[in-house]
């Protein structure tokens, strides 16, 4: 799976996956479920890079003092909505609002997208970002920002 950043407007941003070939509908729903569950984490402020304690401390977390008041001194990172998966042959694209969450976001959904690639569906593309000259967008409704194109 390629993975290719464009111009990445967090307020504002459309993910577009290129499958290899036109994706079942089961595998539609385990795209969709995957895009629900990673909105429902980043809603929630679990892609908040000020917070990442267990990630500091290494390999070994035998009894790690987690420190509370760290935890509740740092911003909050929430993601503010997410758009529904659309497909369109081989192309399915989603425009999300990533909010105050952290780039965090952006690499647990690549991370469980290659795993996704490996072990369900062939992904040949990810792209963050940006417009598709295939595949053409007019502002999301629930975009707070209009594009500048």
């Amino acid at each position: 799976m390629k993975v290719r950043f464009r111009e990445v407007d967090p307020f504002n941003c459309w993910i577009w996956i290129r499958f290899s070939e036109v994706p079942s509908q089961g595998e539609r729903d385990y795209i969709n479920g995957l895009f629900d569950s990673w909105y429902v984490i980043g809603r929630l402020g679990g892609f908040n890079a000020g917070n990442i304690q267990s990630q500091e401390e290494g390999a070994d977390m035998n009894w790690m003092n987690y420190d509370n008041q760290e935890a509740d001194n740092c911003l909050p990172a929430l993601m503010h909505n997410v758009g529904q998966m659309e497909y369109e042959g081989t192309w399915a694209r989603c425009w999300v609002d990533l909010g105050t969450s952290d780039a965090l976001a952006i690499d647990v959904l690549i991370n469980t997208l290659k795993q996704i690639d490996v072990d369900f569906v062939q992904i040949e593309e990810l792209l963050i970002g940006g417009v598709n000259d295939e595949w053409q967008v007019a502002d999301h409704p629930d975009a707070i920002f209009s594009r500048d194109l």
